[in-house]
């Protein structure tokens, strides 16, 4: 696959989860996904989700830098957010917070494979230290 054509689809994928249409991510996800190390299936995937829509309802996935080398996808992903509750263990209760995840996928037969992903954490607990 050409690196436009990868970094297309990474776009479709984002679209999709912006506009929180998760029962098309299996167009972008296979079967057999792993996450950070475990394979945690499509369905799985789609459950953390969710998951992650409800414990942050404004979530919306920015990509502010992208690096395409087929299979590959590296990613840094910019969050600009107001969680409910309790966020990568931090208790934001309502708090808005501003962080970045940096990710990298693995495409198979133009679907995500694998998926390594670091969120800033640290950041996220200042901000609220600070608040």
């Amino acid at each position: 696959m050409h690196p436009d054509e990868l970094r297309n689809l990474y776009d479709a994928y984002i679209d999709c989860l912006n506009s929180r249409n998760l029962d098309q991510l299996g167009a972008f996800v296979d079967q057999d996904v792993d996450y950070n190390g475990t394979r945690i299936s499509l369905a799985g995937y789609q459950d953390m989700l969710k998951r992650d829509f409800e414990a942050i309802p404004d979530l919306h996935f920015n990509i502010t830098l992208l690096c395409s080398e087929p299979p590959m996808i590296a990613a840094r992903l910019n969050f600009d957010c107001t969680p409910s509750g309790i966020l990568f263990g931090v208790a934001v209760n309502g708090k808005r917070v501003k962080f970045s995840e940096n990710v990298f996928y693995e495409f198979k037969s133009r679907r995500i494979r694998r998926v390594w992903s670091v969120i800033d954490e640290a950041t996220i607990a200042r901000q609220v230290k600070e608040a």
